[in-house]
């Protein structure tokens, strides 16, 4: 062979190697990749030809969610619960590549694989087209009882609700919600915000988060529930003028009775005692600054802090401003209802904070649990005297303080802290109105908010968390 033929015939051999080489990458190695891809128009078409895995409430008998055969052959999602759970559980279009809530969180588990992209061996073994199985914490009938009371204050607001010893959510209500159905039939919807994981913009908590500085009081060995502090109205802090509720003057109190009668004055003294430092390391413990931990998509999450007024990000109270007035829930402080109940939960958990969770576990079509989400421990927040110290002060919030009149009667032991939130400072104004609660005895917290309210948290919240506790464990 002469050399110029031998030049072309190494040329030819070298670009069949490339030929082979790379369209081996997109039929073999890289197969999957190019499936999975958002943009490939044939995977989302074929998305439509095999039954998304259904989604259950807590003990798996009760759909929130499934998909139905259409005439055309295809599967599209239904909601049998319509707006009810329209936030935690979301929505699916598959075709569009849209997706929200649990649906989106649980998309690679739910979305299934049809006959031609399963191996020759499942083929073989029988295996199902159809996606797993997601079965939920969520309670129907609570959350039904969340998003009925909700819905009577003719206001927006949200109610989240979990077990602290496991951190499974059993309600997750958010008003307004829409209607998922809607959404996959292209029809026009409600806002699709969460307010449970995502917060109202501009949501303080309040006196609500006074829990929070008992907790750093006392687990920093700085102050006892029967230490004295000033109660005195008015006084200065930082050059800002504070009054008590009603401008009533304490005098000394014990902190026991400041947070029985939620008085201002001297948890912002306590604040102001502890310094930045103290409280900006129990509020990062208690989630503070993080994504809330929960297993829905990081889009609709919003961390909790104290926000600058001119840039709107996040400013750790040592860096930051009027730390004696976060103190008592205000200063640029704004929060979710998550994040309130995961600071309820922690104290009724003994001082464990545990991660949040709406999933229980995934079941493949063929039966077989693949995955079950266990209890994990999200932060060591406190002692657990400090808990138990804790848990006393809020009890006597509920037997002889501000949500007493709220919750007489209630044969359930409650631990709680109501949270009136002025959004201005004018007379008449509205309030975010706040009730953060535990029943000791029965492994239930509860986070209230109802947004621009005339009332204060223990007449328009806390109502609300009576009824939900009562739904959960029964009113023995």
């Amino acid at each position: 062979m002469n050399r110029p033929i031998a030049r072309l015939f190494t040329l030819v051999l070298l670009m069949f190697g490339a030929l082979v080489a790379y369209t081996s990458r997109w039929t073999v190695f890289d197969a999957s990749a190019l499936q999975n891809n958002k943009l490939n128009a044939r995977t989302l078409r074929e998305s439509e030809e095999v039954p998304r895995g259904p989604i259950y409430a807590a003990a798996g008998t009760t759909p929130l969610a499934y998909s139905q055969r259409t005439s055309s052959g295809t599967y599209a999602r239904r909601y049998p619960f319509g707006a009810l759970f329209g936030q935690p559980i979301g929505f699916s279009i598959p075709v569009q590549a849209r997706a929200a809530g649990l649906e989106a969180y649980r998309s690679a588990a739910l979305a299934g694989t049809p006959l031609e992209h399963q191996s020759i061996v499942a083929q073989l073994e029988g295996h199902q087209q159809g996606g797993d199985a997601v079965y939920t914490t969520l309670d129907p009938a609570a959350q039904e009882v969340a998003m009925r009371d909700l819905a009577k204050t003719h206001l927006d607001g949200a109610v989240v609700a979990i077990v602290p010893s496991s951190g499974a959510i059993t309600v997750f209500a958010s008003d307004p919600s829409y209607n998922p159905n809607a959404v996959v039939a292209h029809k026009p919807t409600a806002s699709q915000f969460d307010q449970v994981a995502e917060g109202a913009p501009g949501e303080p908590p309040g006196s609500a988060q006074k829990v929070v500085t008992a907790i750093a009081a006392i687990d920093s060995g700085q102050f006892t529930p029967s230490s004295v502090v000033n109660g005195n109205s008015p006084q200065t802090f930082q050059g800002i003028p504070l009054s008590n509720d009603g401008s009533t003057s304490y005098g000394p109190v014990s902190l026991t009775y400041a947070l029985t009668n939620s008085i201002n004055t001297a948890w912002a003294n306590v604040a102001k005692s502890l310094g930045p430092a103290v409280l900006q390391k129990y509020m990062l413990r208690l989630g503070y600054y993080h994504d809330p931990p929960i297993d829905l998509p990081r889009a609709e999450l919003s961390p909790s802090g104290v926000r600058d007024p001119n840039t709107g990000r996040l400013v750790l109270p040592e860096n930051g401003i009027d730390y004696p007035l976060v103190g008592i829930g205000e200063g640029q402080l704004y929060v979710t209802p998550l994040q309130m109940v995961m600071v309820a939960a922690a104290v009724a958990n003994h001082g464990v904070l545990m991660r949040p969770h709406i999933t229980d576990k995934i079941v493949n079509a063929d039966g077989v649990i693949v995955q079950r989400v266990k209890p994990s421990i999200f932060a060591t927040v406190m002692k657990p005297t400090t808990a138990a110290a804790v848990t006393v002060m809020m009890e006597q919030v509920v037997k002889d303080g501000t949500a007493q009149q709220a919750l007489a009667g209630f044969k359930i032991v409650v631990a709680g802290k109501t949270g009136t939130a002025e959004l201005a400072n004018t007379p008449n104004s509205p309030n975010d109105a706040w009730f953060i609660a535990f029943a000791p005895y029965r492994d239930i917290a509860v986070a209230v908010v109802v947004d621009h309210t005339l009332n204060y948290g223990a007449d328009a919240a806390a109502p609300i968390a009576r009824d939900v506790i009562q739904s959960l464990v029964g009113s023995g």
